[in-house]
């Protein structure tokens, strides 16, 4: 893993889902779905969109969680959902949140109509120093930062911009290719 690197594995920008920031939820969604009829061969789908500003330089991250999350504006009411995840809430409580929050209850048009409204630049994750990795680092380092991170992915950078994005799942399957390989 020390021989691999980062670039080898990353998906280059040019191939991954993208919208602008100034793109609505539902030509986010719309630009996720694009992305998985052009993959290649074995590829898994993309469960992010990049977000370029005006100049085509990433500058967020929309993920699956981000996407449902902003559907549900109550979600709001009950703070850091990130922090709260990491207390191990039980499903007793969690369900609890639901009924009391009344999270869900509104018809699919008014969904429909915050996915045609809201921008993505009002919701996206920008990233944070933790969210990179160099494109000549090696896949034991990468590997280490998913893991230490509890990341999906990792935006790949080169001289200061975003060449691409390196996935958990990419990187499990290229482990798991090394391990099938051993003489055990």
């Amino acid at each position: 893993m020390q021989e691999i690197t980062v670039r080898e594995m990353m998906i280059p920008l040019g191939e991954y889902a993208t919208v602008s920031h100034e793109a609505t939820i539902y030509e986010a969604v719309a630009a996720l779905e694009d992305s998985w009829t052009t993959l290649r061969e074995g590829m898994h789908r993309h469960r992010a969109v990049l977000v370029l500003d005006g100049q085509g330089h990433v500058v967020g991250k929309l993920s699956q969680h981000a996407f449902i999350r902003v559907l549900e504006p109550k979600y709001t009411e009950i703070g850091d959902l990130d922090r709260l995840g990491h207390w191990g809430l039980n499903v007793d409580f969690i369900q609890s949140m639901v009924e009391k929050q009344e999270l869900w209850t509104d018809p699919l048009d008014t969904l429909c109509s915050r996915a045609a409204n809201l921008l993505v630049k009002d919701v996206m994750t920008i990233p944070g120093e933790e969210d990179y990795v160099g494109a000549e680092a090696t896949l034991a380092q990468a590997a280490h930062l998913l893991v230490m991170g509890h990341k999906l992915s990792l935006l790949v950078s080169e001289d200061d911009h975003v060449v691409g994005i390196l996935r958990l799942v990419d990187v499990f399957d290229k482990i798991g290719e090394l391990i099938k390989v051993c003489k055990i």
